[in-house]
Parts: structure tokens; C-alpha cells; sequence
């Protein structure tokens, strides 16, 4: 098991990838993690993670909550594609995510916000989300 938070992102990260709503608006190459705003546009850059251990059991088992942000960026495409692009990301998520070494026993998208941008040129959209990731040592 790789670590919680990367774990959850790769997870994340291969759900939208293999969503055609999502790239037929979003390349597949400018979906990844990131901490800035974009020079390519539309894109979803996954940030802002903070992980919670959650401790263990007597079966060796591991648990930790994960939170996430993800930012949608779009540039000169109007005020609501970034909407557009959240509701298609909200959609791929709804399913179960299949976390590489582990198991995502909790998952959802807990907060949609769509701050204005200083230039307007630019489309902003953060989606907040939550899961509990567990794994065996």
C-alpha cells in the first residue's frame, strides 16, 4: 500500500481518466496533482490533501481518512464551463473507487465551490471530497 493520500489521488485520477464525460472535456494529460494555476486549460489538478490516521485493529489493519481538493481550471470558455466540467467529475466519482493495495470503504464529494478568479478570464471550480482508506501491514 502506498500512502493513503497518494493512494486515493491515483485512485481518483484513473477513474477520470477512463471516463469519457470527463475527457471529452478535460485532456487525460492535464488531469494530475499540482499546486498552482494551470498554464493548460481545462484542466483538474488535485490538491490541498490533508490524511488522518485512523489507527488499527488486531488484525493488523491500518485506516486513515483522506481529504481532497480538487481544482477545475478552464481559460476563456465562459462562466459555466467549469460547472460543466464538476458536474462530469461528480458523475465518474459516484461509482466505487478502487484504491491500489487497499480498500476505499468510504467516498464522497462533500463540497462544490466555484470562487471568482482575479482575471475573469479564468473559470474556477474546487470540489471537496472525503474517504476512509484502509489497508493490512
Amino acid at each position: 500500500m502506498i500512502e493513503p493520500t497518494l493512494a486515493l489521488r491515483t485512485a481518483i485520477r484513473s477513474k477520470l481518466i477512463t471516463t469519457p464525460a470527463v475527457t471529452a472535456l478535460v485532456d487525460p494529460a492535464n488531469i494530475r496533482s499540482g499546486s498552482t494555476r494551470p498554464g493548460e486549460t481545462p484542466c483538474i489538478i488535485m490538491a490541498n490533501s490533508t490524511t488522518t490516521l485512523h489507527g488499527h485493529d488486531y488484525t493488523s489493519q491500518r485506516a486513515a481518512w483522506v481529504y481532497l481538493d480538487l481544482h477545475i481550471w478552464t481559460h476563456d470558455q465562459g462562466a459555466d464551463a467549469a460547472h460543466e466540467i464538476a458536474f462530469a467529475v461528480q458523475g465518474a466519482l459516484d461509482k466505487n473507487l478502487e484504491v491500489a493495495g487497499g480498500y476505499c470503504d468510504h467516498f464522497k464529494v462533500v463540497r462544490s465551490a466555484f470562487p471568482r478568479d482575479p482575471d475573469p478570464a479564468f473559470g474556477h471550480g474546487v470540489l471537496s471530497m472525503e474517504a476512509l482508506i484502509r489497508w493490512i501491514v
